[in-house]
C-alpha cells in the first residue's frame, strides 16, 4: 500500500482509480479485458478470481449474421417494387421486333418440301449389240421422233456371222430342192411302174379268163394255163409291192421335207436374229421427245447392254420430292400439294407414286400436276410444295417466329392494349406448319403477339415499345 497522499503510479489519484474501475466494470466492451497492470491479486479474499468474463457484442459471425440480412431485405424490397412496377423492363425499338395477331382459321398440316421436275415417261438408250462408235447423227438436247438414228456401231464378228447364216440359208434352199427333185423323179418311177403293171394285170387275167374256158374244154395244154395263171399271181403280187413302195416313199418324203423346212426354219430364224442384231447397230430413238444425255463418241467401243444415253418424253413433267423418313405412314396415294412456283398461277399436285425405299432417311413421290405441266417446264427444275397431311380444321392460329427458338413455346410476349408495352404471358402451343402454331392455351384471337426472336431480350419481364 502507498501512504496516504502521495501520488499513485501513472500519475492518478486512488479515488481516480477507483472511479476508473468502476467504469470498467460498467463497460461491456472492457468486461473481462482487464490490462496486463491490473492482474487480480493471488492473495486475500479472492475477489479477482470469482469475476465473470463476457464475449463481445460485434464478433465475426454476428457481423456476417447482420450483412445477410442486410441483404435479404434489400431483395425483398427490390422484389416489392419490381412487382409494383411490372418486373424487369427492356427497351426495345418497335419498328426491329414482329408482331402477329393471333386468329381464328382453319388449321391445315402440311410440309414443305422441295420438288424436282422429271418426265413422265423416260426411256434410256442401250446398246442392244456391243461395237465401235462410226458415227453420231444426232447430238444431246435434239428433239428426236421415233426412229431417228441417234448412234451407229460397227461390228465385224455380226456381220460375218450373218454371212455365213447366209450362206447356209442357201445351201438349205439348194438342199431342199434337189429332196424334191429326186422324190418327184421316185414318185414318177413309182407311178410308171404301177401303171405298166396295172396294164399288164388287166391284160393277163382277160388272157386268164379265155384260157381259163379253154382248159376247162382241154383245148389247150395245161402248161399254158399254168404259166399264165402264175403271171397273173406275179403282178398282182408286184403291184401290191410297187403300191406299198410308194406309200412309203410318200411318208418318207413328207418326213424328209418337214425335217428339212424345220431346218430351214431355224436358220431363218437365226438369219433374223443376226438380221436384228446388225440392224441394231444403228441406236434409234425409241419415243418422239427430247434426246437429254447421250455418251458416247466416235471410235469409242461400246460393250453390249452399256447405257449410252436417255430420250425424255416432254409433253408432260411430273414432280419429284423427298420426304422425310417421320411422314413415311402419313403421306397417301390421293394427297394433295400445292405451289406457286410453277408460272404465274398456283398449281395442285396429286400424289400418284411414294416410292418403298428409305435412303439417308428419306422417301421419294411423285406428284402429278393436275390440268398437266406448264409448257416452259423443264427437266430438273425445282419448285417448293406444300403437301397437305390431312383435312383442314378449325383453330386458334399464331405466325411462326423465331421466338420458339427462345422460348420452345411456352411463353410469349403480348402488347397490352395501348400497345406501348408487351408482358411476358405462359402460352401452350400445339400442332404446326411452315406458316402457323396451333393455340391450346394461352392466347385468344385479337391478342398481339411479339414473334420474331427474343434473344436480346435476357429475362426481362415487360418490353417497353418505343
Amino acid at each position: 500500500m502507498a501512504p496516504h497522499g502521495s501520488t499513485a503510479p501513472n500519475g492518478a489519484s486512488p479515488e481516480d482509480r477507483a472511479s476508473d474501475d468502476q467504469a470498467s466494470s460498467e463497460s461491456p466492451l472492457l468486461r473481462g479485458t482487464p490490462s496486463s497492470g491490473d492482474a487480480p491479486e493471488t492473495g486475500g479474499t479472492g475477489e479477482g478470481i470469482d469475476r465473470s468474463i463476457e464475449t463481445p457484442v460485434f464478433t465475426p459471425t454476428r457481423a456476417a449474421a447482420g450483412l445477410a440480412a442486410v441483404l435479404l431485405l434489400g431483395a425483398l424490397a427490390y422484389g416489392v417494387w419490381t412487382t409494383a412496377t411490372g418486373g424487369q423492363v427492356y427497351n426495345v425499338d418497335r419498328d426491329k421486333v414482329t408482331v402477329s395477331r393471333v386468329q381464328q382459321g382453319d388449321f391445315q398440316e402440311f410440309i414443305a418440301v422441295t420438288g424436282t421436275a422429271v418426265p413422265e415417261k423416260t426411256v434410256f438408250l442401250s446398246a442392244e449389240e456391243g461395237g465401235r462408235v462410226e458415227a453420231v447423227p444426232t447430238r444431246a438436247g435434239a428433239q428426236v421422233q421415233a426412229g431417228t438414228p441417234i448412234l451407229r456401231l460397227s461390228n465385224n464378228d455380226l456381220r460375218l456371222e450373218l454371212a455365213d447364216t447366209e450362206t447356209r440359208l442357201a445351201e438349205q434352199r439348194s438342199s431342199m430342192q434337189q429332196l424334191r427333185m429326186s422324190m418327184e423323179e421316185r414318185r414318177l418311177s413309182l407311178q410308171r411302174d404301177l401303171a405298166d403293171i396295172r396294164n399288164q394285170l388287166r391284160r393277163l387275167e382277160r388272157q386268164f379268163k379265155r384260157q381259163k374256158r379253154l382248159h376247162e374244154q382241154d383245148l389247150i395244154a395245161d402248161r399254158t394255163f399254168q404259166r399264165t395263171r402264175d403271171d397273173l399271181r406275179y403282178q398282182r403280187r408286184r403291184l401290191e409291192l410297187t403300191q406299198s413302195a410308194y406309200r412309203q416313199d410318200s411318208l418318207s418324203f413328207r418326213s424328209q421335207l418337214q425335217q428339212q423346212r424345220r431346218q430351214r426354219q431355224r436358220l431363218d430364224e437365226q438369219y433374223e436374229v443376226i438380221q436384228e442384231s446388225v440392224e441394231s447397230l444403228t441406236v434409234r430413238a425409241p419415243i418422239d421427245g427430247q434426246l437429254t444425255s447421250l455418251d458416247a463418241e466416235v471410235g469409242q467401243t461400246i460393250g453390249r447392254g452399256e447405257r449410252i444415253g436417255r430420250v425424255d418424253n416432254t409433253e408432260d413433267f411430273k414432280l419429284r420430292a423427298q420426304v422425310d423418313e417421320f411422314y413415311i405412314e402419313r403421306v397417301q396415294h390421293g394427297q394433295t400439294a400445292t405451289t406457286d412456283a410453277l408460272g404465274d398461277t398456283s398449281h395442285t399436285l396429286t400424289v400418284d407414286r411414294i416410292y418403298p425405299e428409305v435412303e439417308d432417311g428419306r422417301f421419294e413421290v411423285d406428284l402429278a400436276v393436275q390440268g398437266g405441266s406448264p409448257p416452259d417446264l423443264r427437266r430438273g427444275q425445282t419448285a417448293r410444295l406444300r403437301l397437305q397431311l390431312g383435312q383442314p380444321q378449325a383453330a386458334t392460329l399464331l405466325a411462326r417466329g423465331g421466338f420458339y427458338q427462345s422460348t420452345g413455346g411456352n411463353w410469349a410476349y403480348v402488347l397490352t392494349d395501348d400497345g406501348s408495352s408487351a408482358v411476358r404471358r405462359p402460352i401452350r402451343l400445339g400442332r404446326q406448319n411452315p406458316n402457323h402454331f396451333e393455340v391450346l392455351d394461352g392466347l385468344e384471337p385479337g391478342d398481339r403477339v411479339i414473334t420474331s426472336s427474343y434473344d436480346t431480350f435476357g429475362d426481362a419481364d415487360r418490353l417497353s415499345l418505343e
